[in-house]
């Protein structure tokens, strides 16, 4: 059964001036910690005088909110009737051009607006090999990373791919703009990704630890322009974060990787500048520019090479539009 959708509305006091709307959401909605209502409104769950807002946009006196309550988390994916962009389907499998913002199970703070539940919602045969919340999924891309991610509907599909990721014998190329110039048009980072020795949502470069794993990427420059430079990433190994985790160490990390660059938007001014404009300096990207771009399988079918490729999203278009 659906649980039926809950609504709240809210006037922003005075105290609220100038807060952000995840914050305020947070301290007015008991029972919610700010990640769940984070991902609610980047989910399109809150509208602020009638417009749907980001979880960034700060507050002013007398504004009228308008809140979706995230439901309560349930063991099983719950199918939801989300657009998916598909690039390719087959009786076994469905490639599927992910976008930004969208988690690809459910989990802590993100039980709606997943992929799992707009596969589920449009296809009646998904794997199951890897559990009720995770029907089809054979590999991941992080929540703000977009692109090419490729969906089991059997178990032997699943299976054939899984083995494909195993072996790395599947070809990934990505797309990413970094918040750095790179010195080198073409190398290879061969480093070691363990855990974050004290922050558990991070992953870093650990030498002899024993959640360390080999890693290596190869990247090379398209184009530079000033700080920023255009850059395609072919990762050797599936390592959490790899790619994010590589380009921070050489101190280029991804643009606005809140994570590991430690911002989270860019403006315009900012891009077209080098400083940052006033409180109407539009945000031109509120998510790392990372993009997988190609995946090259081997369909588990018919045996052959297949390459899937999703083409740039809107918003890295829009910032490679305003680089110098």
């Amino acid at each position: 059964m659906v649980a039926e959708t809950v609504y709240r509305d809210f006037v922003v006091p005075e105290s609220g001036e100038g807060e952000r709307i995840d914050l305020f959401l947070t301290q007015s909605c008991d029972g919610f910690s700010r990640t769940q209502i984070r991902a609610a409104v980047q989910n399109n769950g809150a509208e602020v005088d009638g417009r749907v807002c980001r979880p960034s946009l700060k507050l002013k006196q007398g504004q009228r909110i308008r809140f979706k309550v995230p439901p309560l988390p349930t063991d099983d994916t719950v199918p939801e009737n989300i657009s998916l962009d598909v690039l390719y389907e087959d009786d076994g499998l469905v490639v599927v051009n992910k976008p930004p913002g969208m988690v690809v199970h459910p989990a802590r703070g993100h039980w709606t607006g997943t992929l799992t539940s707009a596969l589920a919602y449009r296809f009646n045969s998904l794997s199951d090999v890897g559990g009720p919340t995770r029907p089809g999924i054979v590999h991941r891309l992080d929540r703000d990373t977009s692109g090419v991610i490729v969906i089991a509907k059997t178990n032997a599909v699943h299976n054939h791919l899984s083995q494909q990721f195993h072996d790395r014998t599947t070809e990934k190329e990505y797309f990413a703009i970094t918040n750095a110039p790179i010195d080198r048009d073409r190398d290879v980072i061969d480093l070691p990704i363990g855990r974050h020795p004290y922050q558990r949502d991070k992953m870093a470069i650990r030498d002899g630890h024993v959640t360390s794993k080999p890693a290596s990427t190869f990247y090379e420059v398209i184009s530079r322009h000033g700080r920023y430079t255009q850059v395609r990433l072919v990762p050797k190994s599936g390592r959490t974060h790899q790619l994010r985790v590589h380009l921070a160490h050489l101190r280029t990390p991804i643009l606005c990787d809140r994570l590991y660059g430690g911002h989270s938007e860019v403006t315009e001014a900012l891009l077209k500048t080098g400083r940052r404009g006033g409180d109407e300096d539009p945000v031109v990207l509120d998510r790392q520019a990372l993009h997988a771009r190609k995946l090259t399988i081997i369909n588990p079918q018919t045996g052959k090479p297949q390459t899937f490729e999703a083409p740039l999203p809107d918003d890295i278009q829009r910032v490679i539009g305003m680089l110098p």
